[in-house]
């Protein structure tokens, strides 16, 4: 979930070349065919470090070789540089791509740069995270991400087998479409609705570990009683467990998250979080450059919503709930 100076510099170097390789745009080595023939395809993530992002760059990369593309990539600082990200898609149009792939750190606010962008010729599919309309986007490849949310919601109504519940929710941050939806699903798949009695704590972590133990802290703070924790994703979840072990509660409170890294899956066959929906992140770029390079060479243009998978991994399975297991986690996890 960086956005990187060091990509983002070379662009505007890349956008007065005539012809320029991967490695020269701050990419990842040169295309296959190369020279001024070699379509362009522009990669924005949220950021250059979260592993979420590097699987989905080696999708790109490997997709973008084989499909005899031009790749460049850039990623932000933090999860939510916006302005980042426009400088970025800025730099992309005027070094001539043919297509951006982005994962919108803000959905909102990055749709009238991405409208200048189409406005140019340039198509735009957004990845994991839909704007604000979608249709900001020519396409969407992505995570259902209400559906991930209501797998583990579902898991975690079942797993409580009807003991009341005292429900913390570690969320994402304001503005974000993901978190949002992660959100709305997990409490449609526990049925419950926004303001429930049951949600007895909601904070903010942006998805880092460290803010996702601070959060649970309030929240334990708040609600001492609490023993079914939502998080926005694994790290988070991390920080919940760090803070709820710190308490001696880490065995009677149960932890559901989203992503489905390696890390995330392992601390899922560890027990420290029950169940995570995972997804697949390079696969959601590896589709997005062929449909660029589809479209460049005279191909449809690509539309509306692909998803890209979702599955629930736990190896402690709820009853009616369909799961995989750590094991199956594993051999399709990424980071």
């Amino acid at each position: 979930m960086s956005f990187s100076v060091r990509a983002t510099g070379a662009l505007a170097a890349c956008a007065v070349l005539a012809t320029v390789s991967l490695a020269g745009c701050g990419g990842d080595g040169a295309a296959k065919g190369g020279g001024s023939a070699a379509i362009k395809v522009g990669l924005i993530t949220k950021t250059e470090t979260n592993p979420f992002f590097v699987k989905m760059k080696e999708g790109a990369v490997a997709a973008a070789k084989a499909e005899g593309a031009e790749l460049t990539t850039a990623a932000g600082k933090f999860d939510g540089d916006n302005a980042g990200q426009i400088t970025a898609i800025e730099n992309m149009v005027a070094a001539g791509v043919k297509g951006i792939l982005i994962t919108p750190s803000d959905s909102k606010a990055i749709v009238p740069a991405l409208q200048k962008a189409r406005s140019a010729g340039v198509m735009v599919i957004a990845l994991d995270s839909p704007t604000e309309p979608q249709d900001a986007t020519d396409a969407l490849f992505a995570t259902d991400n209400l559906k991930a949310g209501e797998l583990i919601g579902q898991y975690a109504k079942a797993a409580m087998a009807g003991k009341p519940a005292k429900i913390a929710t570690l969320d994402l941050a304001p503005g974000v479409a993901v978190g949002r939806l992660r959100h709305d699903g997990f409490l449609k798949g526990y049925g419950i609705t926004e303001g429930d009695p049951s949600v007895v704590c909601s904070q903010d972590t942006g998805g880092d570990q460290a803010k996702g133990q601070t959060a649970m802290e309030n929240c334990l703070q708040k609600a001492p009683d609490v023993n079914v924790v939502y998080t926005i994703n694994e790290p988070a979840a991390l920080g919940a467990y760090t803070a709820l072990k710190a308490k001696g509660r880490e065995k009677d409170v149960l932890i559901v998250s989203v992503d489905g890294g390696c890390t995330g899956t392992k601390a899922v066959q560890s027990g420290q979080i029950a169940a995570t929906s995972q997804q697949y992140p390079l696969k959601m770029a590896e589709q997005g450059v062929k449909a660029v390079v589809a479209h460049a060479k005279g191909g449809a243009k690509a539309s509306g919503y692909t998803d890209t998978g979702v599955t629930l991994i736990t190896d402690k399975p709820a009853g009616g709930v369909e799961a995989k297991d750590t094991a199956f986690g594993l051999q399709n996890c990424w980071g």
